[in-house]
């Protein structure tokens, strides 16, 4: 564990830094004390936020604590709950990598019950809503007409110009309304602009699943790794069960060199020293040497620092509108985690032109080339009229 940090955790409530002492709790210490003040309901809804309550009962129910039995049950609850969601889940993922298995689409799956697997041994250890597959740009057509023949309805539309979906965004949601699962399509780990690994390279790395006997491909071990951090990172760490499964990878070891190798690649050791400074203080998580002093720089540090802000209250940033407060300050916190180079590149991105600027003036499709020179004049006509408006 670092501790020689600036990092600042006095306002964060006392229950979520119980809820995760109890999970990092070794079961011979024998009993777990609260004070007679301790805000159960807070506790309760903390472990709700980040989704940590299936570690939470599969480890207060092997320790005798002081838990009110009504907190016991509703964690158990939840644990059942969660349970059947993802035995649901597991089934309706193998029903979708053979559908495009017998399509030859090429599928690797991100998240879901196989991080369950893979990171705790037991898919009713983590929690998941959706299901995130990841397959070529070039088989998104043929996906689509898959999944609408099998009832899926495509819940996630976005408007875009001069193909601009491909690089800017990077999944496309669908959901199932008999079966109520959740379904993202992704062509792209991360949104962009950026740089990231080619399909063709994380197919060459994938590995096979062992959660079932039908053959499921997820990413290979270090770009797992990456996938997670980014993923994480991007979120603010908002939701701590991000930072429990770098955690998990920690503890199973990693090759260093291999690893260090892809992250100097994508630009982003700056963010894994971040989570594993996190990681550390928060869950305890042992670090070698190399680990050390990459969640020793002082970029690691600063923005481990950002991220405190999302541990002190509770943020969901899937529910839309966000609280001004909480958007403006993500909005800011996600252009300090870019890299310099990220960041000249996110400035460039800028001179492509928008959906809006198809909005403003409205033109043939074989003449939207002509967006690129006319996008100055039509964000400054934008801004003026918004400000006449005001």
């Amino acid at each position: 564990m670092i501790k020689d940090t600036s990092l600042n955790f006095d306002n964060i409530p006392i229950e979520l830094m119980s809820l995760l002492e109890t999970i990092e709790m070794d079961t011979d210490a024998g009993s777990l004390s609260f004070s007679p003040d301790f805000n159960w309901e807070q506790f309760m809804e903390l472990a709700k936020h980040h989704r940590l309550y299936p570690q939470l009962f599969s480890k207060i129910k092997d320790l005798n604590s002081s838990i009110p039995p009504e907190v016991y049950k509703s964690l158990q609850q939840l644990y059942q709950r969660n349970t059947l969601h993802m035995l649901h889940l597991t089934g309706e993922m193998n029903r979708v990598s053979q559908l495009f298995y017998h399509h030859q689409v090429k599928t690797i799956f991100l998240k879901g019950p196989i991080l369950g697997k893979e990171l705790y041994g037991d898919i009713s250890m983590r929690t998941s809503g959706d299901l995130d597959v990841l397959v070529p740009l070039q088989n998104i057509e043929t996906v689509d007409s898959l999944l609408t023949k099998e009832g899926y309805v495509k819940d996630d539309y976005f408007s875009t110009v001069l193909n601009d979906w491909k690089w800017r965004h990077h999944h496309v949601t669908y959901f199932h309304p008999q079966k109520q699962i959740k379904l993202e399509i992704h062509w792209r780990l991360s949104p962009g602009p950026g740089i990231e690994p080619s399909f063709t390279d994380l197919w060459n790395r994938k590995r096979q699943s062992s959660i079932s006997t039908v053959p499921i491909y997820m990413l290979g071990k270090e770009d797992l790794f990456m996938f997670l951090i980014s993923h994480g990172a991007r979120h603010g760490w908002s939701r701590l069960r991000w930072l429990a499964d770098i955690h998990r990878l920690v503890l199973q070891g990693q090759d260093w060199n291999r690893l260090y190798s892809i992250l100097r690649k994508y630009e982003m050791l700056h963010l894994t020293g971040q989570a594993l400074l996190l990681s550390s203080n928060l869950f305890h998580t042992p670090l070698n040497q190399e680990m050390k002093d990459c969640a020793g720089k002082q970029e690691a540090v600063r923005l481990a620092n950002k991220t405190i802000f999302y541990f002190e209250r509770l943020v969901n940033l899937h529910t839309e509108p966000l609280p001004p407060e909480v958007s403006t300050y993500h909005q800011s916190y996600l252009y300090s985690m870019k890299s310099f180079k990220q960041k000249i590149i996110f400035i460039l991105s800028f001179l492509h032109p928008y959906p809006e600027d198809a909005e403003t003036l409205p033109l043939p499709k074989s003449l939207h080339y002509l967006y690129f020179p006319l996008r100055p004049a039509l964000w400054f006509w934008r801004k003026a009229k918004k400000q006449a408006v005001l």
